[in-house]
């Protein structure tokens, strides 16, 4: 029985990346843990500015801005699961900026039932991820920066350990309003595995690359990723599926496999920010991969699509991101933001 409960959680913990999970460990640290992210197609890596969670989704992103900022964001995802994430910025110099952060993962509660069906008590599932970021800005068009992560999962009486980093480069030109950033996320190590005899599972290394620009009189800024650019074909093709017989002319019809444009295509997720005012952002995304792996087939409806608004404030920010994955899935996310020198007189 332990073992079906086990196989249930990392299904469950694997949605996050569609068809491209289920052979990593700790998929979880793919989820968009942040507002704007979810609202922007969940890997939003060109957001330079002042807000510390986009510094913390890509280190080289980390500024003196975001000096003293504090963000707190929480997560309501299908299937009643809730996830959040609690982050604080400083300056170690004028060049380098560090954040610290917490990020869990909430399966809710489930009951405990032994193979005859007797209940044996109740159980709480976790994951967590407690990590630490450093940017530096080499010079004013040019930054670096990298994410440490320990990395802890416990399933029921499973648990598993691991640790993982993040590196990345930016270059960018503000008064022009273009960015361009490359990274690398979760590299590394799972230390101990669920069960003690199984093999240590990879971790869900991605190489993604990404660029924006703001438009110089229009209050748009475009930005396009490419991602898993580590793994080209990333499409799903079902191994149950066999060829077929025309019935008219008793030739074998093949299996219909995506070609090179289509593969193609399963590595862009397309980003627009709308400026309507300082104090007010719309965002949208589109992620074709995402699309084509959840949405159901006789109603797709807005699977792909994400939306979300920022709300700017005197002290603090509020900002809302909803992701659609299918019509039976989607997610909600918020996220409060402030820098605490705002609040001194």
């Amino acid at each position: 029985m332990k073992t079906k409960f086990l196989t249930l959680f990392l299904l469950i913990s694997g949605i996050s990346i569609a068809q491209t999970g289920g052979n990593n460990a700790f998929p979880f640290l793919n989820l968009a843990y942040d507002a704007k992210s979810a609202a922007l197609g969940n890997d939003f890596i060109t957001g330079y500015g002042d807000e510390l969670n986009m510094g913390i989704k890509n280190p080289s992103l980390l500024n003196s801005r975001m000096n003293k900022d504090l963000s707190v964001n929480q997560a309501l995802f299908a299937g009643g699961i809730n996830y959040g994430m609690f982050n604080y910025g400083f300056n170690v110099s004028e060049e380098a900026t560090m954040a610290t952060y917490i990020k869990y993962v909430s399966y809710g509660t489930f009951e405990r039932t032994s193979v005859n069906g007797l209940s044996e008590g109740e159980f709480s599932p976790i994951e967590m991820i407690a990590g630490a970021g450093y940017g530096h800005t080499l010079n004013e068009r040019l930054s670096v920066g990298a994410n440490a992560n320990i990395i802890y999962s416990q399933l029921e009486t499973y648990n598993s350990l691991g640790a993982s980093i993040d590196l990345a480069g930016t270059i960018k030109d503000e008064d022009k309003g273009y960015m361009v950033t490359a990274m690398v996320k979760n590299f590394g190590y799972q230390f101990t595995t669920y069960l003690r005899n199984n093999n240590r599972a990879q971790l869900p290394v991605e190489l993604q690359l990404a660029g924006s620009y703001k438009l110089a009189h229009a209050p748009f800024r475009l930005s396009i990723l490419a991602h898993n650019l580590n793994r080209w074909d990333i499409t799903y093709n079902d191994p149950n599926l066999q060829p077929t017989i025309d019935p008219l002319t008793g030739d074998s019809i093949p299996v219909q496999r995506a070609g090179f444009f289509e593969k193609l295509g399963h590595h862009f997720t397309y980003q627009v920010e709308v400026l309507v005012t300082k104090n007010i952002h719309l965002r949208t995304a589109f992620d074709y991969h995402l699309r084509k792996e959840l949405a159901l087939e006789s109603r797709p409806g807005a699977s792909g699509f994400s939306f979300g608004i920022g709300l700017n404030f005197s002290k603090f920010s509020l900002d809302y991101g909803f992701a659609m994955y299918s019509r039976s899935g989607f997610n909600n996310i918020l996220t409060l933001s402030s820098n605490l020198s705002k609040w001194r007189k």
